[in-house]
Parts: structure tokens; sequence; C-alpha cells
């Protein structure tokens, strides 16, 4: 804004002409000069005021400036942090994936597609269990996997199929084979390809796949076998849990079983003991036999052990048991057994447990 130039009025009278005017003109010079002096000192304030406006106008521009320039500064900060978090993960995954590659690469895998493909592989799978986790939280009733019986039908069991760490102990002694003592003598004489497939057996197996398929996603588990001696139903797991969520680890166990030839006595305290081996312990356990033990952590003297006998084995066993767990009992009856569902029962009640005889056709 151009600003006007002040200009002052000037009188060019001497002082000998003003006094031969007389006192009357001298006060009119004076009234005329004040007045000029008044005008000029109007002009000189607008001029002030206009300039203070002006600057009063760029002081707020630039206040509303700053804050613009400091709302941009925390956008940039904003993506400076998260570009930081995510330039660590990355490094992070690039050094797990370099320290997986070197594994690979000092068990023997040199090729270059091997390992690239062992790397599209685990990237998979990590995916499949991310979304398994993932659906665990969003619905925790799902089941690990799908297992429908024969003829689609649906059993109200009762089972308290809950848990962070379930273990299943599955008996695979010599009786498991049939429900008479006198078909177990004759399928023990034939083909274990035979004995693999009879009725009492096959029965067992689908009722393990029953139980895996309805444990929560995100919990862990463990199946132990159990005849004279006890062990992990895979091997080399001996002692650890298992994830749920990792479903070609559950077939590998599911085939591990369908190549069990039930052979043996029962040491149901060897199975006890077992669970001691797990870490944590388990908060819920599934016991799937035919009976009561014939012998302890060892082999009995005898050949022939009686009913009183089986008993106090039992409660033997039972004393080895880790305590405030509950055992779910799933009893396939044996004849000549008569004493087992009691004490089974008792079991499951003293636990807090359930127990379950099914029918043929279960699950």
């Amino acid at each position: 804004m151009a600003r006007k130039k002040r200009q002052f009025t000037t009188f060019n009278l001497s002082f000998l002409d003003i006094m031969s005017c007389g006192f009357g003109a001298v006060v009119l010079v004076f009234l005329i000069m004040n007045h000029s002096i008044d005008r000029d000192s109007d002009e000189l304030n607008e001029n002030l005021l206009s300039e203070v406006n002006l600057l009063e106008e760029d002081v707020t521009e630039g206040e509303e400036g700053l804050v613009r320039i400091r709302n941009t500064l925390s956008e940039v900060d904003l993506q400076i942090v998260d570009a930081n978090g995510r330039a660590t993960r990355i490094t992070q995954d690039n050094d797990n994936y370099e320290a997986q590659i070197e594994d690979l690469r000092r068990e023997g895998y040199t090729d270059n597609n091997d390992v690239e493909t062992l790397k599209a592989e685990l990237l998979a799978l990590e995916k499949e269990v991310e979304k398994l986790r993932q659906s665990s939280q969003d619905n925790s009733g799902a089941n690990a996997r799908s297992y429908i019986g024969e003829g689609n039908r649906q059993y109200l069991t009762g089972l308290n199929l809950g848990g962070k760490h379930i273990a299943i102990l599955l008996d695979i002694s010599s009786s498991m084979l049939a429900d008479k003592l006198v078909q177990i003598i004759r399928l023990r004489n034939m083909s274990e390809s035979i004995q693999r497939s009879a009725d009492k057996w096959t029965r067992s197996l689908n009722t393990v796949d029953w139980l895996t398929a309805q444990l929560p996603v995100a919990s862990k588990y463990q199946i132990i076998t159990f005849n004279t001696q006890a062990k992990a139903a895979l091997a080399g797991t001996q002692g650890k849990w298992l994830e749920v969520a990792d479903q070609a680890q559950l077939n590998k166990v599911t085939t591990a079983l369908r190549g069990i030839t039930p052979t043996g006595g029962t040491s149901l305290e060897n199975a006890f003991l077992a669970l001691k081996q797990l870490s944590p312990l388990p908060d819920n356990i599934f016991l799937l036999t035919d009976g009561l033990p014939t012998q302890g952590t060892a082999a009995p003297r005898g050949s022939k052990v009686s009913g009183a006998q089986r008993q106090k084995l039992f409660a033997q066993a039972v004393r080895q048991l880790p305590s405030n767990i509950p055992v779910n009992v799933i009893l396939a009856p044996l004849e000549g057994d008569p004493l087992a569902a009691s004490n089974l029962w008792q079991l499951a009640q003293v636990t807090k447990g359930s127990f379950l005889s099914p029918s043929r056709d279960w699950p």
C-alpha cells in the first residue's frame, strides 16, 4: 500500500511583516498555523493506523501459517514412526527366514528351488495357523476339524471337551481287539492287518478321531498310548504338547494310531506316570479303556490276575494321577471284568470328570 507523503504548510512571512500588520493579524496568523498543524497531525495518525492494521493482518496470516506447518510436521512424525516400525518388522522377518534357510542348508538343502519351495510352504502354513487362531478367538466353540459319524448322527455326550492342555490316554492292550475273551484269543492268532481292522479297535480309533475333532483350535494336546508301557502316539513327541491348529501334524498322529496293533497287558499306572512328563500338566484328561489294569509298573508274577488284584492295581495307579485334574472315562466294557464300570465311574466322579460307555455305533 502506497503511503502518502506528509506535507506541511510553510509560511514565508518575516517577523517585521507580522508585527506591521497589528495584533489582530498576528492572532490570525497563529490560528492559521495551528489549524494547518492539526490537519497534518490527523493525516499522520491515519497513516500510522493504516500501517498498524497492515501489520496486524501480517501477524494473523503468519500465525495461521505456523499452525499449518506444525500440523504438517506432526503428520510427518507419525509417518516416520510408522515407517520405522515396518522397517523393524521386516528386518526381524528377514532375520528369521535367513536363519531358517541356513538351518535348511546345514541339513543338506542346497538347491535354490528347494529352499524357495520350502519358504513358500512355510509362509502358507503360518498363514493357515494364523487364520485358525483368529477363527478360534472369534468363535471359541469351533471344532479343529470336522467329523461326521455313520448316518450323520449327532450325540449329546456330556463330555467336557474344553481346556488349554488336553491329554488323551488310549489303551492298546490286546483286550481292545474284542469284547469277548474267546474273540480276543481268536484274533490274537490272526495276522496283524486283521487285528488292526477288528471292530472294537476300529471303534476306539474313531472315538479318538471324534475327540480330536472337537478340541478347541487354540488348545494343545497329546495322545499317549499304553499297554504294559506308555508312550506318545507320534514318535519324537514324548513329553511335549502338540498344537491342535497344526492339522498336518494331527493327521500324522491319526496315521500313526492306525498303524498300531493292540497287544500285551494293561498298566494304567505307567499311563498316569507319563502324564507327569508333560509341562505344564494337563487340565483335562480323556481315558479310553475297556477295564481295570492287569499290572503295575512291572509285569505280575503269576499268569492270572484276580478281580481283587486288579482293583488294587487300579487304586495304586490312581495314586500316581496328578491331582485336581478331571478324568473323563470312555469305557468299552470287557467280558469278565464286572468291577471296571463302577471303579472307573467313581474315578470320574471324584475328579469331577464324566463317564461314558458308548453304543457300538458311536461316534
